[in-house]
């Protein structure tokens, strides 16, 4: 009778290894996780604080992100345009007015300018 009573004993004796084993086991792998985060940070913390190399004759980023076009004299944009006004859609083409030059003329060649030549 007594045989069953020690197989009870080391079943759960079994069983509590078995628990302290995965317990081991999940602590390890959350020690691996933390430790590759841990390394991955410090890799990309250290990339970004490293300078580029600048190559004779490549685009320098400083210049190139302060670049704009001239600024051109302010023009009355018809009201009816929010999405052009924002520069999400070009405008409609303005029409020339008095104040802008003209475009030349050309005139008809006289026959003094040729001198007789044809």
């Amino acid at each position: 009778m007594k045989a069953p009573h020690k197989d009870k004993a080391a079943v759960e004796r079994q069983q509590a290894e078995q628990t302290r084993q995965r317990v081991r086991v999940g602590m390890i792998g959350l020690a691996a996780v933390v430790l590759l985060i841990g390394l991955a940070s410090a890799i990309f913390s250290s990339v970004n604080q490293q300078q580029p190399v600048s190559v004779t004759g490549a685009a320098q980023p400083e210049l190139v992100a302060n670049m704009s076009a001239p600024a051109s004299a302010p023009t009355a944009a018809p009201a009816n345009e929010p999405l052009a006004e924002m520069g999400v859609t070009p405008g409609a083409a303005p029409t020339p007015s008095a104040a802008e030059s003209p475009v030349p003329q050309q005139s008809a060649p006289d026959s003094s300018s040729t001198n007789g030549m044809l």
